[in-house]
């Protein structure tokens, strides 16, 4: 037997396991990429409008900072300045969640000490994740490529940036699979890689940012941070430009360097234990975690301050180029008209700040999914089993879960408005007044989370064994629906189908009651339908 005997069993058995995930991941990214070349093709439909783009983006420190480096007025250049962001942080995340969902999770629950006692080589787990991860990596990019290819986009631009973006997903799913080495738990494993897409977007964006404008105006040179940071090798690719295949090596080494790290400490740890050794709890329990709240504070508060953290940086950058908005759109008619249709105003700054809130919706929607899949976790992990063995019932457990993803959610949005104000203040000059009315417009956004809440609750409760993947899918329309809809012209009952659909676009437009009170209803409806069919239903553990 070798190190690597049973890796093809173990791949056909990952991908057995996440079958209907890797399908949602390898559609979602084309999928994406597609509909914002469609939208910026009716945008930005002339060469005129094109050249304005790259000389305001090109000239905006804001701009590159958050799209990378524009380059050029083609429409290919164009489609990649807006969509690269999105596409490079789901193939990112998507690729390390993956990989440790494949390693050290499956070592967290046991699985792999049952599949270890069959004839399985030492590294055969994480060559299984690894190839697993790669093969979506390689369909989505070249799915990638032909959506663009049909959209009439030059066919070697196409390629090229589908490449840089598996390439992405590639680099990340090596770093996941050292941190699986290193972290003794899951959830530290995808911290740590979280942790390193977070330091790969900032070098990228201080490189972007600190760089400088071509002769032209139209396209930028990225400062030496930019080549610390597998995103911005990707950006340096410039697909639908120079089309610049040899930086690929970067990744390709990088990828190998990490891999080979990742084999080299699996040989020096124990199976079911990380390079970093779990601390120990102390003997006794805090008061605190003597309740089912308690507890579930505990669990979660790590991510809710991760989170809060987020959305503070991002509230501040995006309230802080409020001001910007003029001059970026420009004289472009159909983005004025695109902006002031998302925003319902025709006063563009606050349709760009409502446009903003609705975005923070959307995100923070992600964590309520997280939060509230909490629930699942717990009770795949056989923990929940010991927790209903005592005095506590079934409501009071979910709802004490359920408890901490509402008030997250509500607290998260207060913070993107207020952040958002603050930033936007400082610009204008009236900082308390755009705090209090941003953090309005950013408690308006809490219903719809709720109802996605609710939902996931449903989910739990009927179907435990795929509520993650169908949860995870509810929230990828809504974001599809959110973000494209209205550039894809869907049909009104279409976009109906999204709780943040039926959100007043504040500040944009005057809060109405009614909807935010519907919303709540159905909110707590599909609470109690969840909570009725998780009480008569069996665990499903593992």
């Amino acid at each position: 037997m070798t190190a690597l005997t049973g890796t093809a069993r173990l791949t056909r058995l990952a991908v057995r396991r996440d079958r209907v995930k890797l399908l949602v991941w390898v559609l979602a990214v084309p999928g994406v990429a597609a509909a914002v070349a469609q939208s910026v093709a009716g945008i930005y439909g002339t060469e005129s409008d094109r050249i304005g783009y790259a000389t305001t983006s090109a000239a905006s420190v804001v701009a590159r900072a958050f799209n990378g480096p524009v380059s050029g007025p083609s429409l290919g250049s164009v489609v990649t300045a807006e969509a690269y962001t999105m596409l490079a942080l789901l193939a990112a995340l998507l690729s390390t969640f993956a990989v440790v969902r494949h390693t050290r999770q499956n070592e967290e629950t046991g699985r792999a000490e049952l599949l270890g006692s069959a004839v399985v080589g030492r590294h055969a787990p994480l060559t299984a994740a690894l190839l697993t991860t790669l093969a979506a990596n390689v369909l989505s990019g070249v799915l990638l490529a032909l959506v663009l290819v049909a959209g009439d986009l030059p066919v070697a631009g196409s390629f090229a940036l589908g490449a840089a973006i598996a390439g992405i997903g590639v680099s990340f799913a090596a770093v996941a699979a050292v941190t699986a080495q290193i972290s003794g738990t899951a959830r530290g494993a995808n911290g740590m890689a979280a942790a390193v897409v977070g330091v790969a977007f900032l070098l990228r964006a201080a490189g972007d940012a600190w760089g400088t404008v071509s002769a032209d105006g139209m396209r930028v040179v990225s400062a030496w941070p930019s080549w610390l940071s597998p995103l911005g090798w990707a950006s340096q690719v410039q697909a639908f430009d120079r089309n610049r295949w040899p930086v690929l090596a970067l990744t390709v080494g990088f990828a190998l360097l990490a891999v080979g790290t990742a084999f080299l400490l699996t040989a020096h740890r124990d199976l079911g234990a990380g390079l970093l050794a779990v601390r120990r709890g102390p003997a006794v329990a805090a008061r605190g975690l003597l309740s089912p709240a308690g507890l579930s504070w505990r669990l979660q508060r790590g991510v809710v301050l991760g989170w809060a953290v987020g959305v503070v940086v991002m509230g501040m950058s995006m309230g802080s180029v409020g001001e910007e908005v003029d001059s970026f759109v420009g004289e472009n008619e159909a983005a004025t008209e695109l902006i002031a249709q998302l925003g319902g105003t025709e006063k563009l700054i606050d349709a760009f700040l409502g446009t903003m809130m609705a975005m923070f919706a959307l995100a923070v929607a992600g964590f309520v999914v997280q939060a509230v899949l909490r629930l699942r976790t717990e009770e795949a992990a056989g923990t929940l089993e010991g927790i209903l063995a005592t005095a506590v019932s079934r409501p009071r457990w979910l709802l004490s879960h359920l408890l901490w993803a509402a008030l997250g959610a509500v607290v998260l949005l207060a913070l993107a408005g207020a952040s958002t104000g603050l930033g936007y203040g400082l610009v204008s000059g009236d900082v308390p007044g755009e705090v209090a009315r941003l953090t309005v417009a950013g408690l308006v956004q809490a219903p719809a989370a709720l109802v996605l809440a609710g939902l996931v609750v449903v989910l739990f409760g009927l179907l435990p064994r795929l509520s993650v993947a169908l949860s995870w899918t509810a929230f990828l329309l809504c974001v599809l629906l959110g973000q494209l809809g209205a550039l894809l012209e869907l049909p009104q009952p279409v976009l109906n189908l999204s709780p943040f659909t039926h959100l007043p676009a504040v500040p944009a437009a005057d809060p109405s009651a009614t909807p935010l009170v519907v919303l709540l209803a159905v909110a707590v409806a599909l609470t109690g339908l969840g909570l009725a069919t998780f009480r008569r239903r069996d665990l499903a553990i593992g």
